[in-house]
């Protein structure tokens, strides 16, 4: 199901408040999209929506602002839908819930948004060129907001996605476009018709730019050394290899990090 495309972008209106309202109407919400789903196979709109004015402040992760008592919206604590969601259907019709309720997130700009800024696991190729899309789709409309994503600092689309992707984005189509919204396009199409190999040239593009920048890492000159990745990424499982694809730079790091504890231990 696809929504219309509105020039005035809208929210969920649970997710404006304080974080303790909030949290109260997110998981009531939760519960209500499982009982609809099981009922009708289908997520309906939210029950209520409320317009967000150009330049409101959209807070879309944790660290970014401290005052948990403030009225605002605090768009991060969407994830908190997840777990009453689960609650609320069968454990077998789970993965298949919130596959379905995935799409019918990135049918939406609030979704999108979401989705893009903090993307539950599985963080495939294919899923994350899913994600993206919908947010290029959704651009204009998402233009309007600022996003405070670190504390202090307020972010324009572009910044944000600039932030959060851009060393993705090299990793696929290196020396792209200097537009992140041209570069995100390009990305999308090379991702979603990628095969494993492109895959993992995108990761052995990506890990020794995040070896570079991090300094907790012990092994440094072996997590750079494109023989000792290739080799280890080759030799990963499939659903390890999966969740790591699409080089988004926190997965990878995080693998990154498993590996040099693992030299520790040699």
């Amino acid at each position: 199901m696809t929504t219309e495309q509105s020039p005035v972008l809208e929210f969920p209106a649970i997710l404006y408040g304080s974080t303790a309202t909030i949290l109260r109407k997110v998981r009531a919400e939760g519960r209500w999209w499982a009982r609809e789903y099981l009922k009708t196979g289908v997520f309906p709109q939210p029950r209520q929506m409320r317009q967000v004015p150009p330049d409101e402040v959209l807070v879309v992760r944790s660290a970014a602002e401290f005052d948990s008592a403030r009225t605002r919206w605090w768009v991060h604590l969407f994830g908190e839908v997840f777990i009453n969601l689960d609650e609320g259907v069968p454990k077998e019709e789970r993965q298949r819930t919130e596959e379905a309720f995935e799409s019918f997130c990135l049918s939406t700009p609030w979704g999108a948004l979401y989705y893009a800024v903090s993307p539950p696991p599985p963080r495939s190729a294919e899923r994350t060129a899913s994600r993206l899309a919908s947010v290029l789709r959704f651009w204009d409309v998402l233009q309007g907001p600022r996003y405070a994503f670190w504390l202090g600092k307020k972010y324009t689309l572009e910044e944000l996605m600039d932030d959060i992707y851009r060393k993705t984005l090299e990793a696929w189509c290196p020396g792209g476009p200097a537009s992140i919204r041209e570069h995100m396009t390009l990305t999308v199409e090379r991702m979603a018709r990628a095969t494993r190999e492109d895959c993992l040239e995108a990761v052995l593009r990506l890990m020794p730019v995040l070896v570079e920048e991090d300094t907790e890492f012990k092994h440094r000159e072996v997590l750079s050394d494109p023989d000792f990745l290739r080799e280890r990424l080759s030799a990963l499982p499939l659903k390890k290899f999966e969740s790591i694809s699409s080089a988004y730079k926190y997965t990878v790091t995080i693998q990154l990090a498993d590996w040099d504890r693992e030299l520790g231990r040699h």
